[in-house]
């Protein structure tokens, strides 16, 4: 065989062995380090019509890259509408049942302690007749029997669970807690007092075995005397502040459905304007006030006596209100 041929086959053998190596190796493309590739345009235009992020959209957003963890942080709570839930940065609520106790604990000392002997006197008469009778107003077993609790649950206990309870409940808590602030701690104090025995001989002349309500209604015409013509809401009408104690009457006497539901607030209304004419009309005339706190009561359960005063309380009721920081 000449030897040109030879050579010529040669060249050919090695010429394909080249190209099937080169068929085999990846290609690679040269480029610098940390430079990007161009995206080709059809995969630009591909992107921007599927709505893709951009890159001047990331640069908008400060270029940040989120994580499992920031999105675990940030996660947010959704309503059953996908929207985001109302409050959804703030803390947990309170309990229930720990915002009532705030609450109770927020009311001014002498008609929380009220409160308190009306709610215990409440869940007492739940037991029945005899533990009624263990409550009710008794003078021979009170004087005979040294039963002496018997005045002061019978000023506690206001009538079974019912719509008048959840007034009189009311009322207690939203008006003694104004006319504690007005008189003060000890000044209410004998208010209490002095409607303990005026009503328990009241109680005792005319056989009615308990009077917390009347204490109620007394307490509602001793405030409403002081602002007589402000207008407060009693159901879901607007009235003059000198019917409200009528009100509550009216609410008894519907419910009962007999006139003699109306004994006690009528009691409660005369022993109440009692208080109002000694503290309020007769010392206007040049009487002594006989019914004015002692001054060691005074300092211990007014302190220093930096509370609000009668005017303040009459002046926020008919709307001027209390400015910031006083």
């Amino acid at each position: 065989m000449p030897v040109g041929r030879i050579r010529s086959l040669a060249a050919t053998v090695v010429c394909l062995g080249c190209a099937s190596l080169v068929a085999a190796t990846p290609l690679r493309i040269p480029c610098a380090v940390g430079s990007a590739v161009p995206t080709p345009p059809f995969i630009r235009s591909a992107i921007s019509a599927r709505g893709g992020a951009s890159k001047n959209k990331r640069r908008r957003r400060g270029g940040q890259t989120a994580t499992l963890h920031s999105a675990k942080g940030k996660e947010e709570k959704k309503s059953a509408t996908g929207r985001r839930s109302v409050g959804n940065d703030a803390e947990e609520k309170k309990p229930a049942l720990s915002s009532l106790a705030s609450k109770f604990g927020a009311v001014a000392p002498a008609t929380r302690l009220y409160m308190g002997m009306a709610g215990v006197a409440v869940i007492i008469g739940l037991f029945g007749d005899n533990a009624l009778a263990l409550m009710a107003l008794d003078p021979m077993r009170t004087i005979h029997g040294l039963e002496l609790w018997r005045p002061l649950s019978a000023m506690s206990y206001m009538g079974k669970p019912s719509v008048g309870l959840l007034m009189s409940g009311y009322y207690l808590y939203e008006y003694g807690s104004t006319l504690e602030r007005m008189y003060g701690t000890a000044q209410l104090t004998v208010f209490f007092v002095t409607q303990l025995v005026l009503l328990t001989f009241a109680s005792v002349l005319l056989g009615q075995p308990f009077f917390g309500n009347m204490v109620v209604t007394a307490m509602l015409h001793v405030l409403s005397r002081q602002m007589p013509f402000q207008k407060v809401k009693w159901l879901i009408f607007n009235v003059p502040y000198w019917t409200l104690p009528l009100g509550l009457m009216a609410t008894d006497v519907l419910q009962a459905q007999s006139p003699a539901a109306a004994l006690p607030h009528i009691l409660g209304i005369l022993t109440g304007h009692f208080y109002h004419f000694h503290k309020n009309i007769w010392t206007k005339m040049g009487g002594e006030d006989w019914l004015d706190a002692p001054n060691y009561l005074r300092s211990r359960l007014d302190g220093d006596g930096n509370g609000d005063t009668k005017e303040k309380v009459i002046k926020r009721k008919r709307g001027k209100g209390r400015k910031l920081g006083s």
